[in-house]
């Protein structure tokens, strides 16, 4: 990393052998010597990176802010393909930047600076020494507020923003410098004021976000609920979409209030709620305290049940969530109306009824999804090798997340179970029942009808078919045989593949450095530099060394592996 004790020559830094101007965007030349003294921002970026083209627009209203004091000035160092790019692309900033043709300076400055992603920023001081090559960040979370840019005042920020946290009111959360009001679904402005005393919802959402969207009928159900009864309750939605036209469509679909588009205050709150997805509704109380964090998936489970979102009504539903699984058979998850089959590849529809009593993996996955396909030929082996000891004993239903019936029935008709037919409604309870947030993902129910684990992939991805059937109790079973397999191996060793001390390590499934081949449960690792060696290359190498030192004692000395296995021989 670069040192920030270097003072580096502006003039230099920014110059070549025939060249001690920069430019502007109407080809003005501007002397690089009148830059000394001023506080610089070397802007790494490119037309064609996306992340790039979100961030200038900011960058560009900080600029403004803070230019007229004559002490900053920001280069735009281009990683553009060509010239036009560079130019249409430059058009768009107020600032200087260094000619496009000027590949040698471009390139020593991104060396310089360790510049591996874009859009970067790098802040210079007065002296040109590094004030920090984490700009972007800088600018995104705090604006023209981090001026001038200094370890000072960024301290100075964070000691307001957590005196902030200390003393939360609603007005200290969404007002502004520049605003004090949100805006109703009609345009109206609402001071926020106003909102003083009730209980707020801060809506964080996506239009085009189909999480966002999935969610945004049931809160909207919930809040007119509640407003008809009179309850002190206001949502405010944060819209973190970068289409004014789709915010504005999303808004007027709405009854409740919001920022404006595009407000600078959206990122901070971002930060400051730690968001972390979509969508998050965070409970603010009429105390102007945080009460919850994120109450999306509750609101989504109970709707207007959840009100008001204290810990006591949290507690009370918990209790509600585990009478409902104590009681959970399959059909309660599985029937739904006339909605009480699923299909096996020939279309013919299987009553759930006949699938009561066996153990059911419910594999959610998509043909679309790279690791669904890499995971699928594994599910397949783990439930053919089960079926073989036991064909009653399990079976497997896939629920799509294709997007056509094509495209389902392509990725359907490799597997060798059953699955929920294309478009199911049931689909959407079972993913929001067993949390699924990623595919692909495997959750094992039981004989009884209960659900056994929601991490049936991880099981079967590290066991294959001896995690069945997946219960609590099997896996204990499975790590006291891997334990014992390991009795016996050295804690640690050295190798002569790798430099450091290889460490006996519980590692589940890696890739071996040795061999090159997937290796599970047990590796001698190396967690400086994440370097994984299978017991079997790292114990046949010294069964092979003792071989050639006392090959008549190798029988009581060495190492006999098989497979996944290394004992002692």
């Amino acid at each position: 990393m670069e040192d920030v004790a270097v003072a580096h020559n502006v003039l230099s830094l920014l110059s070549s052998p025939h060249r001690d101007f920069l430019i502007r965007n109407n080809a003005d030349q501007v002397k690089i010597e009148s830059l000394k003294g001023k506080k610089i921002g070397l802007y790494f970026s490119a037309s064609w990176c996306g992340p790039c083209r979100r961030f200038t627009p900011t960058l560009v209203e900080v600029y403004d802010e803070t230019v007229s004091k004559g002490e900053f000035e920001i280069v735009f160092v281009s990683s553009d393909r060509d010239e036009d790019s560079f130019k249409g692309y430059f058009s768009k900033m107020p600032w200087l930047a260094i000619p496009f043709s000027d590949s040698e300076t471009i390139g020593s400055l991104k060396k310089l600076f360790e510049v591996r992603g874009i859009p970067s920023l790098v802040l210079l001081d007065e002296a040109g020494k590094l004030v920090t090559n984490s700009g972007v960040m800088l600018i995104n979370e705090h604006g023209a507020e981090a001026y001038p840019f200094t370890s000072q005042r960024i301290q100075e920020l964070k000691d307001q923003e957590q005196e902030a946290r200390r003393n939360q009111t609603l007005t200290s959360i969404l007002v502004s410098r520049s605003r004090d009001f949100v805006i109703s679904s009609d345009g109206k402005k609402v001071l926020v004021s106003e909102l003083e005393g009730k209980i707020v919802g801060l809506y964080f959402y996506s239009v085009v976000y189909n999480a966002s969207a999935d969610f945004t009928p049931k809160l909207l159900e919930v809040y007119k609920k509640l407003r008809e009864k009179g309850e002190k309750f206001e949502v405010v939605g944060i819209p973190l979409d970068s289409d004014e036209e789709a915010y504005k469509k999303g808004l007027e679909s709405v009854a409740w209030l919001s920022l404006p588009f595009n407000d600078k205050s959206i990122n901070k709150l971002a930060r400051y709620f730690e968001l972390s997805g979509l969508p998050t509704l965070v409970i603010i109380g009429e105390d102007g305290k945080t009460l919850h964090s994120n109450v999306a998936e509750v609101v989504e489970e109970h709707g207007i049940a959840a009100y008001p979102f204290t810990p006591d009504k949290f507690a009370e539903l918990s209790e509600i969530d585990k009478a409902k699984e104590a009681s959970q058979t399959l059909e309660s998850i599985l029937v739904s109306g006339d909605q009480d089959f699923v299909i096996a590849k020939d279309g013919v529809k299987v009553p759930v009824s006949e699938l009561v009593g066996k153990t059911i993996l419910l594999y959610f996955s998509a043909h679309w999804c790279p690791p669904c396909r890499a995971f699928l030929p594994k599910l397949i082996d783990a439930y053919q090798k089960i079926k073989e000891k036991d064909n009653n004993a399990l079976e497997v239903i896939f629920i799509s997340s294709d997007r056509d019936q094509d495209s389902f029935e392509a990725f359907f008709g490799g597997m060798p179970w059953l699955a929920l037919p294309f478009g199911d409604s049931r689909k959407a309870f079972l993913s929001r029942k067993f949390k699924v947030s990623g595919i692909p993902k495997l959750v094992a129910i039981g004989s009884s009808g209960r659900t056994v684990t929601k991490e049936a992939r991880e099981l079967v991805d590290l066991h294959g078919a001896d995690a069945y059937p997946f219960t609590e109790e099997r896996i204990k079973e499975l790590e006291a045989a891997e334990e014992e397999i390991a009795k016996g191996w050295p804690q640690k060793l050295k190798h002569e593949s790798h430099e450091h001390e290889l460490v006996l390590t519980r590692r589940r499934i890696y890739n071996c450095d040795g061999c090159d081949e997937e290796g599970r449960v047990w590796s001698f690792y190396c967690a400086e530099c994440d370097f994984d060696l299978h017991p079997k290359c790292a114990l046949e190498n010294k069964e092979s060394k003792h071989d050639e030192a006392n090959d008549e004692d190798k029988s009581k000395h060495g190492w006999v592996c098989d497979g996944e296995v290394c004992t002692k021989a």
